[in-house]
């Protein structure tokens, strides 16, 4: 009886906000909790953060290499062979790499999917969120209609919960397997995948 009465009383707090609210960011932050906790068991994040290295060095190489082209011909195709050797290693390494990281998914992928299921099917339809930003904020949108308070429901609340929380414990814990991070570091190496070796 005293369960039962329990039970009600929850299902009720988790349906209205500001319960669903917080219900939703506790099972986000629970759950980024539980994979950083599987990632620290599972996966030697210093050894990826070492090769990322590694691959990110390689990459910077590339664009010196290219420069060689039209200075020194003979000794720019040493160069490129040496590097597309080890280029091919690096390759089955980021492969490798890539199959460490999805360990912790293969251990909570079934639960999620099972409690994610449970709970969207007790929210569905209810206001879990109230968004910061009113309609008549939007621009073209709010010149036509005249709306209320935008409402986030439970599959966009977990999302952006789930996005904010994964970023501060991973840093929290130091398992950003970025070589630096940071947007700049991506652009820079995206760069350096875009050029092609010229035919000398």
């Amino acid at each position: 009886m005293i369960f039962l009465i329990f039970e009600n009383a929850f299902k009720e707090w988790i349906s209205n906000p500001p319960g669903s609210m917080i219900f939703v960011l506790l099972l986000a932050t629970t759950t980024a909790l539980v994979s950083a906790g599987l990632t620290k068991l599972l996966v030697d994040t210093e050894e990826i953060a070492r090769k990322q290295k590694q691959i990110k060095s390689h990459e910077e190489e590339k664009e010196k290499i290219i420069e060689l082209a039209e200075v020194d011909p003979d000794r720019y195709r040493k160069q490129r062979k040496r590097w597309e050797r080890k280029d091919a290693m690096l390759k089955q390494t980021q492969q490798r790499m890539a199959l460490q990281r999805l360990k912790p998914t293969c251990v909570t992928f079934l639960p999620m999917i099972i409690i994610f299921g449970i709970v969207n099917t007790i929210l569905r339809g209810a206001h879990v969120a109230l968004s910061p930003m009113h309609a008549n904020d939007v621009p073209l949108i709010g010149s036509f209609i005249s709306a209320g308070p935008v409402w986030i429901n439970f599959t966009a609340w977990y999302f952006l919960c789930s996005l904010g929380i994964n970023t501060l414990v991973q840093r929290i814990l130091k398992l950003q397997t970025q070589a630096s991070g940071g947007m700049g570091q991506m652009m820079g190496a995206s760069k350096a995948k875009s050029l092609e070796f010229p035919d000398v």
